[in-house]
């Protein structure tokens, strides 16, 4: 935390004046200041700000306060985070609590090395030239502040140069590790530096110019970058987002910088992975209308569905664009296309009749077999929705799927979810020898649905015959293959998400379980052989003793036996 002495000296540093006139319009007017409300509409002014009192004041709507609660509420910071902006304006250094760590040095070796990336763009011809033949103006290198990394063992000899540590080059993503030798991570590559909501550094992401397999690198997660809960561009985007009440997500930084070049400047862009409930808080500040605009190939299309699920389960305003013909928005943009660009943000289809429409495409509704399965997966979307607005795309829905509405129109509850395929259920399945509960089974499906790489853990220590009511969901997840469940715990936000050392405590809960009522069977069993049974009830006595250790052992199924 950031110390208060330290934040009251920082109030005594800083000029209201100064802060608020670098948003709005001041004229002296006595002892005071003043300009028009950014707060509200209005055409007489009405906002007085006091330097004497260090506060500022609209008769108007009522709005007032300090100079942190104007940036606070100017571009929709948190506390900590308007703090430390007002301190880096003003060079002026904050101290935190005993435990915090308030980055400073990890920001300033960013900034750094970012400006040198921004003076390498200058000397190097090639990166110059890929610029400008994407259409790239010198105004956007400024303004997005562009640059170029040259080889490793120049960025290495230039923070020697600097003296910033190797160690702390590291731990902010600019050098790699590897057999006690140290190297950068970003190579001939052009630079897009990376800031958080409120403009400071926290990583880059470099695109090579080449025939690199990796066409863009983004830098690793730091204590600073995290890029599940960051869009490139919006420290820049976030003003006009607020007055325009539009957001376009789009693929790429290159999108990002052509389209704000062409005038439409409330465009950002994922860092390389998909919209998750992690951007959801950004997204949803000063409640602008989100536009998905992606590329019109199959991978785009997949992308644009997911996010529409997940924006319209929690009742974004907005729709989908799709770009043909190959063009994405910076290609569009270069080939000066922008009122075509415009017109199609202008009518975005909206989220929930995207859905339906891709979803009812997945299947042959021309046969039984594909029409009830279109049926059931746009009438679980459908139950995802509010009733609102399930009640407008009902008839809508309906009519793609050539049915009657009052088909779709009943209730759906969550054991709508949890149909089984009715071939494999028809078939005799053996008994498990114990499964989990059904809050366990969606926990640990969610878990691994947000964190694919703890798949490992899971299926290196129990079978998906240990799931009842999800084994088909379980069994898609782990197939890649798509199943109405997954979506459904996926988008229900009651059902918990493991962390690694959670999920390993609950395998090490569950697995004990397990073998323990595999060892009261064996013991039971008369028809074992003698050897075979003092074989597994001392394995199975092992693995109970391995995990009250703390120890994960790998699946043993009891039908070994």
């Amino acid at each position: 935390m950031i110390d208060n002495n330290s934040i009251e000296q920082l109030k005594q540093t800083i000029d209201i004046v100064d802060v608020v006139g670098n948003y709005v319009e001041l004229k002296k007017n006595g002892s005071n200041f003043k300009g028009l409300c950014p707060f509200h509409d209005e055409k007489t002014p009405s906002f007085i700000v006091s330097p004497s009192k260090q506060f500022y004041k609209c008769f108007g709507c009522g709005a007032g306060g300090d100079a942190i609660k104007f940036l606070m509420e100017y571009e929709k910071l948190s506390y900590p985070e308007a703090i430390e902006k007002l301190a880096s304006q003003y060079n002026f250094t904050l101290r935190y609590t005993k435990g915090a760590q308030s980055g400073n040095l990890e920001r300033h070796i960013l900034e750094t090395v970012g400006q040198w990336y921004r003076a390498n763009l200058d000397h190097h011809e090639q990166a110059k030239n890929y610029l400008k033949a994407r259409g790239v103006s010198l105004a956007s290198i400024e303004k997005f502040s562009l640059g170029y990394a040259p080889s490793s063992e120049e960025t290495l000899h230039y923070l020697q140069k600097a003296l910033i540590p190797f160690q702390k080059a590291e731990e902010v993503g600019i050098l790699g590790h590897d057999r006690g030798r140290y190297y950068a991570r970003l190579i001939d590559r052009i630079i897009f530096p990376i800031f958080s909501p409120s403009g400071m550094p926290v990583g880059f992401g470099g695109r090579t110019m080449g025939d690199h397999p990796a066409k863009y690198i983004n830098s690793p997660q730091t204590k600073l970058f995290n890029k599940s809960r960051l869009l490139y561009g919006y420290h820049l985007a976030k003003e006009q987002i607020y007055r325009k009440k539009r957001l376009i997500v789009v693929e790429g930084y290159m999108d990002v910088i052509m389209l704000h070049q062409a005038g439409f400047g409330t465009a950002v862009a994922t860092l390389g992975t998909a919209l998750t409930n992690d951007h959801l808080p950004l997204l949803k500040k000063g409640e602008p209308e989100v536009i998905v605009a992606y590329d019109g190939d199959s991978a785009g299309i997949n992308a644009a569905t997911k996010a529409a699920l997940l924006l319209s389960a929690h009742n974004f305003e907005g729709g989908v664009v799709l770009f043909g013909n190959g063009m994405d928005p910076a290609d569009m943009v270069n080939a000066g296309n922008a009122d075509a660009i415009e017109a199609l943000f202008a009518k975005p289809i909206p989220y929930a009749q995207f859905v339906i429409d891709q979803t009812v495409e997945r299947f042959n509704i021309q046969t039984p077999k594909g029409k009830e399965d279109a049926f059931r997966s746009v009438k679980n979307y459908l139950s995802t929705l509010s009733p609102f607005v399930r009640e407008k795309y009902l008839p809508y829905a309906a009519l793609r799927l050539g049915v009657n509405t009052a088909m779709l129109d009943s209730q759906s509850t969550r054991s709508t979810y949890r149909q089984y395929d009715r071939n494999q259920a028809e078939q005799p399945q053996p008994a498990p020898l114990l499964t989990l509960t059904d809050v366990a089974e969606e926990s640990i499906i969610k878990t691994l649905l947000k964190t694919p790489t703890l798949t490992d853990m899971v299926l290196d220590t129990m079978d998906s015959s240990m799931f009842g009511t999800h084994k088909l969901a379980f069994d898609a997840l782990i197939q890649g293959a798509e199943h109405e469940d997954l979506l459904r715990i996926e988008l229900d936000d009651s059902i918990m998400t493991y962390s690694e050392a959670e999920l390993k405590k609950q395998l090490l809960y569950f697995l004990q379980r397990y073998y323990k009522k595999a060892l009261d069977i064996i013991k039971k069993d008369d028809t074992l052989p003698f050897e075979k049974k003092i074989f597994f009830l001392r394995k199975y006595q092992d693995y109970i003793n391995r995990l009250k250790r703390g120890e994960l052992v790998p699946y043993e199924s009891h039908s070994t036996l």
